[in-house]
Parts: structure tokens; C-alpha cells; sequence
């Protein structure tokens, strides 16, 4: 059975950090992409980042450029979140996933509650 797990989430402070770790089971997903996203109560699912097989990265809104960095070790199938200098408005659902070649975001994880108090 192909899994995804997060993990890392929880209750923090502005301006701290929390880092979140996403292992993959069941299936190598070292040539997939993998990726983060997020969700708020209310809104909807918002793309954070991403990263190849290779480590290029790329991040959603500027506003986590800089603060979130995502990486991958791939000898632990495992995916990273990083996340810096958080704020009351990064807090939601943070869900990795992955991406199959024809472009759909098969894989998902069942998330992780990050929440940050002023």
C-alpha cells in the first residue's frame, strides 16, 4: 500500500519555526516530484513548493520565498519542509504529495495541523 505520511506539525509561536518531514512507503518516489501544500479553514488548497528529483525547487506565494525551503533526502524516500519566521497566516493543513508524470498529483498524504499564535 503506497502512503504518505507527515509529520512535524504543531503549535508555535510568530517568528518560530517548525520543520515537517513527509515519508513515503509502499513505492520509490525518488524520479517523482514531490511536493507541499497547504489549506486554511475555509479556503482552499494552496500550493507551497515543490522539488525535482534533483533538488530545483520552486515556492508558491513570494511571501514564503525565503522563509519555507523544501528538500528531499532520497534514500529515506522522505520530503522536508523547512519553515522560518512563521506567521499567524501560514497556519492550516499542510499536506505533501506527489506527482506523477502525466502531470496529476496521484499521491497525498493525510496531513499535518500547523498552528502559529501571535
Amino acid at each position: 500500500q503506497v502512503q504518505l505520511v507527515e509529520s512535524g506539525g504543531g503549535l508555535v509561536q510568530a517568528g518560530g519555526s517548525l520543520r515537517l518531514s513527509c515519508a513515503a512507503s509502499g513505492r520509490t518516489f525518488n524520479n517523482n516530484v514531490m511536493g507541499w501544500f497547504r489549506q486554511a479553514p475555509g479556503k482552499g488548497r494552496e500550493f507551497v513548493a515543490r522539488i525535482s528529483w534533483g533538488g530545483i525547487s520552486t515556492y508558491g506565494r513570494d511571501s514564503m520565498k525565503g522563509r519555507f525551503t523544501i528538500s528531499r533526502d532520497n534514500a529515506k524516500n522522505t520530503v522536508y519542509l523547512q519553515m522560518n519566521s512563521l506567521k499567524p497566516e501560514d497556519s492550516a493543513v499542510y499536506y505533501c504529495a506527489a506527482l506523477e508524470p502525466s502531470g496529476v498529483w496521484n499521491y497525498w498524504g493525510q496531513g499535518t495541523q500547523v498552528t502559529v499564535s501571535s
